[in-house]
């Protein structure tokens, strides 16, 4: 039985340590036994001290290398911060059981279930690195929805019908663009360009002027700023370059489409805003993405695929996007001329549309 380092014990410590071990030998009890269960006593009693809060803030930082951006990691801890920690935040992680997590849950689950369900997966992951650390022993998962809380919680989908983003008619598209492209000011031509590329609205406010390849007409927003962390290119029609180029005419910095701060981009509510003047409260900026869809589903022969890809949504099964090599790029870049024809059925008089801030 080893008594430590002689760089840590003197003869002396080294003597009462053995007479110590001799006299538990003399009891007929294994020392090393005894050694071992006291540093597993120790080890418990750490594990009781770990708070839920602590390991949740482990897990994050542990995790975050592989999130796709700095927001996702925010998101966490904000909803762990609103929910979670003000009910056992302090409480040791092996108290956690189902009762304190239907407490945080149930509250919520009938009036915000997307948040709800977040939450819960989110202590679901929390509790489970826990476990794996060796702070709360082997056994069922509190937070464990299949065969677990579904027994206790109905539903999501039952719970609130899914309120959709409020999207155009695609017939009445081109009426709007040409109301839109009578508009002046930054919002206007990000919101134009926005339509013009199907794309979402954080991808178009982030959008820098290093992602545009004006030679091979196109854009190309980079993994990071994706919702599915994948480059996505997109080809830009005549009207797209238009705005482009109309943008270049008052560059400030590295966003195309810039906010009234130096250096910053156009701001989220901008487009909203925007929509609001023109007294259109029934559409928001996100839902243009259901009228091309709408559009290109009714109104061309182009297959759904084409079409899926050009909203940069995943396509097929995972095998078949393991064996996909191709973005069907050119297709796309004919589907997106097409659209912008759409789009601009009223409006190709040519008229020049001003930029001013506002």
């Amino acid at each position: 039985m080893g008594l430590g380092s002689a760089d840590l014990f003197t003869l002396a410590e080294a003597r009462d340590k053995a007479l110590a071990a001799r006299r538990i030998v003399a009891e007929g009890i294994d020392p090393i036994e005894t050694r071992r269960a006291a540093h597993m006593a120790a080890r418990a009693d750490a594990a009781k001290a770990m708070t839920f809060k602590q390991c949740a803030e482990a897990y994050i930082r542990s995790h975050q290398a592989g999130w796709r951006n700095a927001k996702h990691g925010s998101q966490w801890t904000a909803s762990l911060q609103n929910y979670v920690y003000p009910v056992f935040g302090d409480l040791p992680v092996q108290a956690i059981d189902v009762a304190l997590v239907m407490k945080v849950i149930e509250p919520i689950w009938a009036v915000k279930p997307e948040t709800a369900g977040r939450v819960r997966g989110r202590i679901e992951a929390a509790l489970g690195w826990a476990t794996t650390r060796g702070y709360r022993p082997p056994g069922e998962n509190p937070a464990r929805w299949r065969g677990h809380l579904e027994n206790l919680l109905p539903a999501r989908s039952k719970v609130r019908r899914v309120t959709h983003y409020a999207a155009l008619p695609y017939t009445d598209l081109a009426t709007f663009m040409a109301a839109l492209r009578r508009q002046d000011g930054i919002p206007a031509r990000a919101l134009e360009f926005c339509i013009l590329t199907a794309a979402r609205t954080n991808e178009v406010i982030g959008a820098r002027w290093d992602e545009i390849d004006l030679a091979q007409r196109l854009w190309t927003v980079p993994p990071e700023r994706m919702k599915q962390g994948r480059e996505h290119r997109v080809p830009l029609s005549d009207p797209a370059l238009v705005v482009v180029n109309a943008m270049a005419g008052i560059r400030q910095g590295d966003f195309i489409f810039p906010g009234g701060r130096a250096g910053a981009k156009l701001s989220n509510m901008s487009m909203l805003m925007l929509l609001r003047r023109m007294g259109r409260d029934d559409v928001t900026a996100h839902g243009f993405r259901s009228t091309f869809r709408d559009w290109a589903a009714e109104s061309t022969s182009y297959p759904a695929e084409v079409a899926e890809m050009a909203l940069a949504h995943r396509v097929g099964t995972s095998v078949e996007q393991a064996y996909r090599r191709s973005d069907l790029f050119e297709r796309r870049r004919r589907l997106m001329a097409e659209w912008a024809a759409f789009c601009s059925a009223l409006t190709a008089s040519g008229e020049v549309v001003p930029i001013r801030r506002r």
